[in-house]
């Protein structure tokens, strides 16, 4: 016979389970739902290294400020590397991280995903 206190305790330690699990879905969409994220994550596993004006010619209509912005916050979370080149004009190469590599599957079915229910206009 289970006593009301195990009970609670067993009720105490599901729900707190379930509250580091929402919290650890919220700290990753907080990265991934920002705008263009996904894409330029995207952008990158369909190449090994890209530069920055390789995935702002592909990502059209994002400003120069919030590629940027991206990359640095992609970065931050060690989702991508940034490699500089001492060079003039300076070089700056991206590439997906391990981390991220391990998101590509699922990439790949969001994408097969929006092709399926793509709206036409």
């Amino acid at each position: 016979m289970v006593k009301m206190s195990d009970n609670l305790s067993l009720t105490s330690e599901a729900e707190t389970k379930i509250m580091e699990e929402k919290c650890e879905i919220l700290n990753i969409w907080d990265v991934l739902g920002r705008r263009w994220s996904l894409l330029i994550l995207k952008t990158l596993s369909s190449k090994k290294v890209v530069r920055f004006n390789e995935l702002k010619r592909s990502l059209k209509d994002i400003s120069n400020t919030v590629l940027s912005d991206r990359l640095s916050e992609l970065e931050k979370e060690g989702l991508i590397t940034k490699k500089i080149y001492p060079e003039i004009p300076i070089k700056v190469e991206y590439r997906l991280t391990t981390k991220a590599k391990d998101l590509e599957p699922i990439l790949q079915s969001l994408s097969r995903w929006c092709e399926k229910w793509e709206l036409k206009k």
